[in-house]
């Protein structure tokens, strides 16, 4: 079993990280739905020739999902607690864990809006997300060290955004032993990559969508 969990000291240290993500990821995939919901009502359109400025339906609807995601990742954290989950790192490292998982929410929400958007299906929606979201949450460092996983399949495994966020997050937590991994920019910079990169693709895409409309 230590090996199998990579050094550190309980399976509930190591799996709560893609426990958080799921969590957010669900709460997340519901502003896709809102999206689709208010393109196919018109409400973007009633929006459009209103007096507000272009981006307060996106922020109204992105408030409401940080408020999911937080309320999702608070319960994820209870949750981990119960099972054995601690934080090993002091309050300043701690309140970066919160504050990069809410990040990853923020960025999954605006996803989320763009494909609502986009497809202007509301049913459709949370397949076209939640299959890749399990996809890549399976294949990752979340469920079983990289060792694991056949050779030909480890390069995607260990690089892929999952697994670098869930690198980060663990490190953020800590663990009893130094297995989780130091919180410096080679753990914590891969994620933050992910993360900037991903909304700096995503941001221009939706002003597309949005001018299209």
């Amino acid at each position: 079993m230590g090996n199998f969990l990579d050094g550190m000291s309980s399976y509930a240290q190591y799996l709560l990280p893609l426990i958080v993500l799921q969590a957010i990821a669900f709460a997340a995939v519901s502003a896709s739905f809102r999206s689709a919901t208010d393109a196919v009502l018109g409400i973007n359109h009633r929006f459009g020739s209103m007096p507000i400025a272009p981006l307060t339906p996106l922020t109204a609807r992105l408030s409401a999902s940080v408020f999911r995601c937080s309320s999702a990742l608070l319960f994820a954290i209870l949750c981990g607690h119960v099972i054995g989950f601690r934080f090993y790192n002091g309050a300043e490292v701690t309140t970066a864990f919160w504050l990069l998982a809410l990040m990853i929410g923020v960025l999954l929400s605006l996803l989320g809006d763009l494909v609502g958007s986009a497809t202007r299906n509301p049913e459709a929606t949370s397949h076209l997300l939640m299959l890749p979201m399990l996809v890549f949450g399976l294949l990752s460092v979340g469920v079983q060290p990289v060792e694991q996983f056949p050779g030909w399949i480890q390069p995607f495994v260990r690089n892929q955004p999952i697994s670098q966020f869930i690198y980060a997050l663990r490190a953020l937590a800590g663990d009893s032993t130094p297995a989780a991994g130091a919180v410096n920019w080679s753990v914590i910079g891969p994620a933050l990559g992910w993360l900037v990169g991903t909304i700096a693709i995503v941001l221009p895409l939706y002003a597309y969508q949005s001018s299209r409309r």
